[in-house]
């Protein structure tokens, strides 16, 4: 079981929100009287949760002098699913598949920021490599805001594997990149997909973008050479929103 301490309001509503029976412990300020912390302060007292009041020295030392804005919490990280969950989600959907494929991306806020567009969205899930990614880590779950309870994560061994294996599934690879001339705004993003995005810096790596049935780019006029993967992805991702509920 892997438990952190999370705090701050707006995290530590997402968690009531989404995992309140993952939450183990609650730490709060009993010398704070503003409206958020109180309301917040009754929700848990519902779920049945234990609250032990703490002075502002003891919530500073469990949060490392952080921002707790007079709450912390222990929960349970969320845990990735594996490749076999990924293989049985995907041949018993009944909706157009929409994953985002994310190739060594190790900036976890990048990765909650993500999770949270994700969400938004209405994609069927994040696919990472096991290895040189970021995995749920609290900094992720913060980013997240409730995401990260909320999309699955699904971690697999060999990506290039992964990605020739949803292709027999009938899926698209779209892999980005910005040496192609196709536009996103140009392709049909209706049809089912896997949005392929590379590492921040250097791209997807050459065996992914071998995989990748097609590539596409996001146009860009300004001197700035790309965009935060992140920032990409959501752009892409609410394109892909955008002619799915155009054609529905």
């Amino acid at each position: 079981m892997n438990v952190t301490k999370t705090f701050g309001i707006h995290a530590v509503q997402a968690a009531i929100d989404y995992s309140a029976d993952k939450i183990h412990h609650v730490w709060v300020d009993g010398q704070r009287q503003d409206k958020r912390l109180l309301s917040l302060l009754s929700q848990i007292q519902k779920t049945g949760i234990k609250v032990e009041k703490a002075d502002r020295k003891r919530l500073d030392k469990l949060t490392d002098s952080k921002n707790h804005q007079g709450v912390v919490i222990e929960v349970e990280l969320p845990g990735v699913h594996s490749e076999n969950e990924l293989k049985h989600i995907v041949t018993s959907m009944s909706k157009v598949p929409f994953f985002l494929v994310l190739d060594q991306v190790q900036d976890p806020h990048n990765l909650g920021a993500c999770l949270r567009t994700a969400d938004a969205a209405g994609v069927h899930g994040i696919i990472i490599p096991k290895d040189n990614s970021s995995g749920i880590t609290p900094t992720v779950c913060k980013v997240a805001s409730g995401a990260a309870e909320t999309v699955p994560i699904y971690q697999v061994t060999n990506l290039a594997r992964t990605l020739r294996w949803l292709k027999e599934q009938n899926i698209w690879v779209m892999g980005t990149t910005g040496d192609t001339e196709q536009s996103i705004f140009s392709a049909d993003l209706t049809i089912p997909l896997a949005l392929v995005m590379g590492t921040e810096g250097t791209g997807m790596r050459r065996l992914t973008q071998e995989q990748c049935d097609f590539l596409v780019k996001i146009p860009m006029v300004g001197n700035v050479e790309s965009l935060n993967v992140s920032v990409a992805a959501g752009v892409i991702i609410y394109e892909v929103f955008k002619q799915r509920m155009s054609n529905s």
